[in-house]
């Protein structure tokens, strides 16, 4: 799986979850990362938040992430856009 597909794993997560929090071990298990590194789903969101925008990704601290509801139309333009 290349960075593109990870990112959009990722980024179809976040957008299922939209209204609540996802922590690193569901976000990894339900985009296909369970078996990378505890950190790689860090290393995704990254690309995902310069995809986005800064201020796209919500931090929870000690819980997970969240989409921001304004990045979801964009979230959701760029889900569509992506090919397999």
């Amino acid at each position: 799986m290349h960075q593109g597909r990870q990112e959009r794993a990722v980024l179809a997560v976040l957008v299922d979850n939209h209204r609540r929090v996802v922590g690193r071990r569901e976000l990894a298990r339900q985009a296909g990362l369970a078996e990378l590194s505890d950190r790689r789903c860090d290393s995704v969101l990254v690309g995902v938040r310069r995809m986005l925008g800064p201020d796209s990704i919500v931090t929870v601290r000690s819980r997970g992430w969240m989409i921001a509801e304004h990045a979801m139309p964009k979230a959701v333009e760029l889900l569509d856009s992506f090919t397999d």
